[in-house]
């Protein structure tokens, strides 16, 4: 947050002495949303805390948009942006403390002195690879301008997230209403708000580089409307942009978002035009460039296989991958594969044990759009992917080899899709089944030769659930279908379970013997309703409410576990609920039909996975946290910290739990101690998709662990050997 001066006294209203238990020392600054003041915590930490004019206080509207910035702010902290350290979004007067940054933000600084040379491009660089983490968050900021960023002595900061936005949801804006800063947006944010995306920071990113080299920006004018014509009509201003960053800076700030650079390239570029010529100012001594983990890792060669273009990365970053690898593994806590935990190296394989699976690596997309990552489902025939502009593809497991595909639209002719995916592939009932992006149209296939046994046709459904070999389709009319899985043959029909009613997946033999059921959330997310019913002729058994906002993770041994997520969207407990033993009443024949389990520190968008008597929870943001929960008791067993970003839904098998992370890599830990057992590379394209708003789980069958990657590959290794991946 900005540093400590005299902004002159604000009015008594203004003026709370505590936040929460944070006595307010001083005012650090206003703003449209609230005021800003300096606090200490009981340790002594300095705290910035934002607290909400008076007059906002009682708006739904700021309520939801300061809910919304507490969100963002916890989902992206880290090193480039002031950590969220606590906050109340229901008090009386919302507030949020954060650690306090000392230093001067890009305008102040730019008042006294443009930027130049080497402090230009290492603020540019630190800019751009905060954008990267925030976007892999899944966050837009939206804002991004000279104000929000604070030269702090380890590089600039990120900060208000006030009208940033998760990628996955919807854009809460009133018609007409401007979100941003006309100077610094970009031509979609004045064009179509609801399509806004992380190129539309890009865009901001290049015209805070002008403004921090220049004292202005690409676009200038007093009128506001006559920036939001330059931005969407002009060409950049760029006079006075150091000549070798002009060509980088008109990528930045193009008209079309797709011809944008990403954070990644921007880095990189600004990164070696600095190592080119870096000195220290003061000494005039050369400065050694240290390698970036992130940045060296996806020019390593695969080594069973390999993405397209690896060999003209491989000769740019030969010499550095070594070292590099060695940095992220210490970086990430990956490091220690040695000792009692790690279990050390396997050494050579010796004659009596089975043959070492090498693995193989293959690209898997058709779509030109962001996303590419595939998601992967495995049976008997083989292992089944789709992905953006493939509706499914069977691969030959051992080799990777594709034996059909099925492009996007192939099975009844349709266009091709825009690059999003609707359902992972579910096997059920002999078939393999698959949503068309967009349409919702379920198509059943032949596993072995990809022909199309039955579909649904052209209608659209909201909502499509497997259940043992049933395919529950709830339909925009309000009524619910269950057909046969193996035949498409209609078994019951009934009416919708309210708006925004869902069925819980339980594909082949998890569910057996147990009711279908449904949840919904109520209108003010405060409980849940859980509905059973009868899988053969789909009348209702009995209903359970459960307090909270409780979305369900997996049906396992007769139980049904759910997450408890919080206003935030922090997960903060496990609860389990009883299912098998159940009267057509809802009775329970044993005691403690419903269990809850609190976590002792709440994860952010928590994933879970239940394997025997342990429930294992992913959390996405800061650390990356994988943690264990006795599953009859809710005791923690352990708890790691994987450095990741963004972790998928954690997958237990074989004493090992799996997790995809964001940047491409799959990690491996033990599940007695939570100990690392391995992890892969990171694939990322060479920094070009680097983050997607749905992170499929790895796949585990027979032996072998299948992950996908943001870059488009499917790939497949040794499930377990994790040290020598």
């Amino acid at each position: 947050m900005p540093p400590l001066r005299n902004l002159g006294q604000p009015s008594e209203a203004e003026r709370p002495e505590y936040a929460g238990q944070y006595r307010l020392e001083a005012c650090l600054g206003t703003g449209g949303m609230g005021v800003v003041h300096l606090a200490a915590s009981e340790s002594g930490l300095r705290l910035a805390v934002k607290v909400i004019h008076a007059e906002h206080a009682s708006d739904p509207e700021f309520r939801a948009r300061f809910r919304q910035e507490v969100a963002a702010a916890r989902r992206v902290s880290g090193a480039f942006t002031a950590s969220v350290v606590d906050a109340d979004p229901e008090a009386g007067r919302p507030w949020m403390a954060t650690l306090f940054i000392d230093g001067p933000t890009l305008s102040e600084r730019v008042k006294r002195n443009p930027l130049e040379g080497a402090e230009l491009r290492r603020m540019g660089a630190g800019l751009a690879e905060a954008l990267r983490d925030i976007h892999r968050a899944g966050v837009v900021h939206r804002d991004l301008k000279p104000s929000n960023v604070l030269l702090a002595a380890d590089g600039p900061k990120v900060i208000d997230f006030g009208i940033s936005r998760p990628t996955d949801s919807d854009l809460r804006t009133e018609t007409g209403k401007l979100i941003g800063t006309p100077p610094f947006m970009a031509p979609e944010q004045f064009q179509r708000p609801r399509e806004v995306g992380p190129a539309a920071d890009v865009f901001a990113l290049g015209s805070v580089l002008v403004h921090a080299a220049t004292g202005r920006g690409p676009f200038d004018s007093d009128s506001p409307y006559i920036v939001a014509y330059q931005v969407v009509h002009d060409e950049p201003d760029l006079t006075g942009v150091p000549a070798d960053l002009v060509p980088l800076l008109r990528r930045c700030l193009e008209k079309d978002p797709a011809l944008r650079p990403t954070p990644y390239e921007v880095m990189v570029a600004l990164r070696e035009a600095t190592s080119s010529a870096a000195y220290d100012t003061q000494a005039h001594i050369p400065v050694p460039r240290t390698p970036d983990p992130v940045e060296s890792l996806p020019g390593a060669d695969d080594a069973v296989g390999g993405a397209a273009g690896g060999g003209r990365r491989r000769v740019r970053w030969a010499v550095a991958v070594a070292g590099a690898v060695a940095v992220a593994l210490a970086v990430t806590g990956f490091l220690a594969l040695g000792g009692p935990d790690g279990g050390g190296d396997p050494g050579p394989a010796r004659s009596s044990e089975r043959p070492v699976f090498t693995g193989w690596s293959a690209e898997l997309h058709r779509g030109g759009g962001e996303n590419r990552t595939a998601e992967c489902a495995a049976g008997p025939a083989g292992l089944f992917c789709a992905s953006p502009g493939i509706t499914a593809a069977r691969l030959d497991p051992a080799t990777g080899r594709v034996l059909w595909s099925l492009p996007a639209g192939g099975a009844r002719g349709g266009a091709p899709d825009r690059g999003d995916l609707a359902m992972t592939p579910v096997l059920a009932g002999g078939l393999l089944h698959v949503v068309a992006p967009g349409g919702g149209r379920l198509t059943a296939l032949d596993p072995a030769t990809g022909t199309v046994r039955w579909d649904t046709g052209r209608v659209s459904y909201a909502s499509v659930g497997h259940i043992g070999d049933l395919v529950v389709l709830t339909g925009k009319d309000g009524r619910t279908r269950a057909v046969d899985a193996a035949t498409g043959r209609e078994r019951w029909a009934r009416p919708s379970e309210g708006v925004g009613a869902q069925w819980v997946s339980a594909p082949g033999a998890e569910g057996a013997g147990l009711p279908a059921l449904t949840w919904a959330l109520s209108a003010d997310g405060g409980s849940t309703r859980i509905t059973a019913v009868d899988r053969d002729g789909g009348r209702t058994l009995w209903t359970e409410r459960l307090t909270g906002n409780l979305r369900p993770a997996q049906l396992s041994q007769g139980a049904l576990y759910l997450l408890s997520t919080d206003r935030d969207g922090y997960t903060d407990a496990v609860v389990r609920l009883a299912v098998r033993g159940r009267t057509a009443g809802g009775a329970v024949g044993t005691a403690g039909a419903v269990k809850r389990f609190p976590v002792t520190a709440p994860v952010d968008q928590g994933q879970a996975a239940v394997a025997g008597d342990t429930v294992y929870v992913s959390g996405t943001g800061g650390t990356g946290s994988v943690l264990a929960l006795d599953a009859r008791t809710g005791e923690q067993r352990w708890r790691r910290e994987t450095m990741a970003s963004h972790l998928s839904r954690p997958v237990p098998a074989g004493g090992t739990v799996y997790v995809s992370a964001g940047d491409g890599r799959l990690l491996a830990l033990d599940t007695r101690r939570g100990a690392p057992a391995g992890q892969t590379k990171p694939r990322m394209d060479g920094g070009e998709h680097t983050f997607s708003a749905r992170l499929p789980a790895p796949v585990v069958r027979d032996g072998r662990v299948y992950g996908t990657a943001p870059d488009g590959s499917v790939f497949a290794l040794d499930a377990g050997r994790p040290a020598r991946w």
